[in-house]
């Protein structure tokens, strides 16, 4: 658990809807990611990225943690964001999240801070998924002027 934010409340349950789905492409996926604000389209797409490694509903709050992101744009916050959210699956602890919730989401200055809750991922009880290598660029689209009340972030994760 962070210590920063000490205990794991009953609000941390509460589980935004899902706003984001899978698009075909050539030998990787495109996460196609929506939400009310950019801020939420963000974590929506965080969501997408955990949901293609593992079945959510298998994923237990019982740690919390916090990540950082800096960039010169928000196609790089974004990239970043994404990139960050890996790196703590990737090594230790291994979180697999079930929920994010962005704290401060500048955009002048291009940071992001974020909570991730969620717990280690384990073999036998995380159904396997598929493994996400990075992040990329590649066709990158960032909606950040609302169509139909919503902003929209698309992203290539390399599979």
């Amino acid at each position: 658990m962070d210590e920063e934010l000490g205990e794991v409340t009953q609000e941390n349950y509460d589980l935004p809807p899902v706003k984001y789905e899978y698009l075909d492409h050539t030998a990787d996926v495109q996460l196609h990611a929506w939400g009310d604000s950019l801020k939420e389209a963000f974590e929506q797409c965080g969501m997408a990225m955990f949901g293609y490694m593992t079945e959510l509903n298998y994923v237990t709050i019982r740690e919390v943690h916090t990540i950082e992101a800096n960039a010169d744009d928000m196609m790089g916050l974004l990239y970043h964001f994404l990139d960050e959210l890996l790196f703590l699956f990737s090594v230790e602890p291994f979180l697999i999240c079930k929920k994010l919730v962005i704290t401060e989401f500048n955009v002048e200055e291009f940071r992001i801070v974020c909570k991730c809750y969620g717990e280690e991922f384990q073999i036998g009880k995380h159904p396997q998924g598929t493994e996400v290598k990075a992040i990329t660029y590649s066709a990158m689209l960032i909606i950040d002027e609302p169509k139909d009340n919503k902003y929209e972030v698309f992203v290539i994760i390399d599979i």
